[in-house]
């Protein structure tokens, strides 16, 4: 059995990851869910999602929670991903975020670190704090959220940033492929991945959700798949020989975990590949960054 996988960083501190994980955006919201939450995460380790996403925005700080109590007793399992407020991300409230993050997740790191979106603090003074907290060992890696080409570029322009900052995440599904236009080559030359959000076109403002589309259900069904299991495929396919995209959809259900879980063992064949440009095509130009 053939798990795909991406790496995150370079040199000896570098991470092999697989290509699908866990997200959290929504847990932690409601109590009476938490012990399913848990429950589902636990799940996904199990079945070698070993990546997980959260941020100290989700649930402020609840989706933390229930992620640190899935973590308990198998901490060495898992990739930990969390991400720090814009207006949190100064030279010293980046180190008090983190530490509070830190401190819900019941861990003494995190593997990486993002920061959630562009904000009003200058990306120089979120960097320096970001290399504070590797120096100290409270994060592994850091790198940044829902940034467009042009933020990329600048966030490159500063001394040794390119090659510091491992990760951009994104919202990118079959229906949202704005980032194939520009972000997602320049990231390829940089050999930098993306983490894809929303994965399973929960959200986006292009096109419609082809998780329902009557052509992507009778596809799947040809193919042996679920629907979900198709798109997740098709999101982490290999593109210019490089895998380079990690999804991370959420699921609270046993079932959906599994189902997400097996999606990491397909390899979609260039028919089916093109099918699905054929239906569902990229923009010609650039779009504005799709997010959430």
């Amino acid at each position: 059995m053939t798990i795909s996988q991406v790496r995150i960083g370079h040199g000896p501190d570098s991470a092999e990851v697989p290509a699908i994980g866990q997200g959290t955006w929504h847990m932690g919201e409601d109590r009476r869910s938490h012990s399913d939450e848990v429950k589902a995460l636990q799940h996904g380790l199990d079945l070698g999602l070993s990546l997980i996403d959260t941020a100290e925005m989700y649930a402020d700080g609840g989706a933390e929670e229930v992620v640190g109590e899935a973590m308990k007793g198998r901490r060495d399992e898992v990739f930990l991903v969390s991400k720090v407020y814009p207006w949190n991300a100064g030279r010293d409230s980046a180190i008090r975020a983190c530490e509070a993050s830190l401190k819900r997740l019941g861990t003494d790191h995190v593997d990486l670190y993002l920061l959630h979106w562009p904000g009003g603090i200058p990306l120089a003074e979120t960097l320096e704090a970001f290399e504070r907290l590797a120096d100290s060992g409270k994060i592994r890696h850091f790198g940044v959220s829902n940034f467009d080409i042009d933020e990329m570029q600048a966030l490159a322009a500063l001394p040794g940033a390119a090659e510091a900052c491992t990760v951009n995440q994104v919202l990118y599904h079959l229906a949202s492929r704005g980032i194939e236009v520009a972000l997602r080559p320049w990231m390829q030359q940089h050999q930098m991945p993306i983490m894809a959000y929303c994965p399973l076109a929960q959200a986006g403002s292009y096109g419609s959700n082809p998780l329902h589309d009557p052509s992507i259900i009778q596809l799947a069904a040809e193919l042996s798949l679920t629907p979900a299991q198709l798109l997740l495929a098709w999101v982490t396919r290999k593109t210019n020989d490089c895998r380079d995209v990690i999804a991370i959809p959420k699921a609270t259900s046993l079932a959906h975990v599994a189902d997400n879980a097996k999606a990491l063992e397909i390899d979609l064949d260039m028919d089916t590949l093109t099918r699905l440009d054929e239906w569902f095509p990229a923009p010609s130009r650039k779009v504005p960054l799709d997010i959430v």
